[in-house]
């Protein structure tokens, strides 16, 4: 059998639910290997459609969604209200979230793992292929990162596309200049600060609240052209800012900080918004 490949096809910046982590931001990048006989061009599949058809089913399959797992036991939601579930953490509190359709995956698992993810999209990319593929083979791999990152996860309401779904998210390096050397120890401390958060917007915020448990509760509501969007998280996962969380206003928000911390220093964050992308603030 001949075989085709393309490395580093897409980059799906995405969310998913972790019985322990909670929310948790994700970028992976996509490999692609595929398998058959050769057509009339003496080709398995032609280069310049792999990005219009197989790079769209994973952009749209993923993407900028949250991807739940479907056998995780501490899952639940009512029929009078299908579009909202509840997600029990092992450490006794929860998250809840309601938005359309489209801004989710079910995932016929237990765990997301990126080989149950890569299952998912093999089938539904080998449908649309044609018949002479005969095996597709996708890899989901995290960027090697040297130095400090986080997994983040925000919405957007005013972006246009995707990015308005309330729960998406990123991998993401950071680099901290001072007076134009690197910073490692100041990159670690807000990577730190920022494993596994949920970037808020104040504005959206609908409610505040404590359980019987004494967890207290934060919830964001907002309403943008895809539909209405609501998520529940506990607040010990939330990192409040006072402005939207575009990469932009993240980046100036660290390096504002930063200011006030080192006033008299020349300040340089470049915050990574997933692979490759991001945005500099200089102070």
């Amino acid at each position: 059998m001949n075989h085709l490949f393309v490395d580093n096809l897409t980059v799906i910046d995405f969310a998913y639910l972790d019985p322990t982590r909670g929310l948790v931001g994700e970028s992976w990048i996509a490999d692609v290997v595929l398998g058959g006989e050769l057509d009339e061009q003496g080709m398995v599949f032609d280069f310049s459609n792999v990005k219009r058809t197989i790079k769209r089913v994973i952009d749209e399959r993923v993407d900028h969604r949250l991807v739940i797992p479907r056998g995780y036991q501490g899952l639940s939601w009512s029929e009078e209200q299908p579009d909202t579930f509840t997600w029990a953490l092992t450490d006794g509190s929860q998250i809840i979230h309601r938005s359309p359709d489209e801004a989710i995956v079910w995932l016929s698992a237990d765990r997301v793992v990126p080989s149950a993810v890569a299952s998912l999209l093999e089938q539904e990319i080998k449908a649309v292929l044609p018949a002479n593929v005969i095996s597709v083979e996708i890899n989901l791999r995290e960027e090697e990162i040297d130095g400090a990152y986080y997994h983040y996860v925000h919405g957007l309401k005013k972006h246009l596309g995707n990015c308005q779904r309330i729960a998406h998210g990123h991998r993401s390096p950071i680099r901290i200049d001072r007076n134009g050397h690197r910073d490692y120890d100041l990159e670690c401390r807000w990577a730190k600060l920022w494993r596994d958060i949920y970037v808020g917007s104040e504005e959206d915020v609908v409610r505040r609240h404590v359980d019987e448990d004494g967890v207290r509760y934060v919830t964001f509501e907002y309403e943008a052209n895809q539909g209405e969007f609501a998520l529940t998280l506990p607040e010990e996962r939330v990192y409040m800012l006072d402005t939207d969380t575009t990469v932009e206003l993240i980046a100036a928000h660290m390096a504002d900080k930063l200011k006030v911390e080192f006033a008299t220093d020349t300040i340089r964050v470049k915050a990574y918004e997933g692979v490759g992308k991001g945005a500099i603030a200089e102070r």
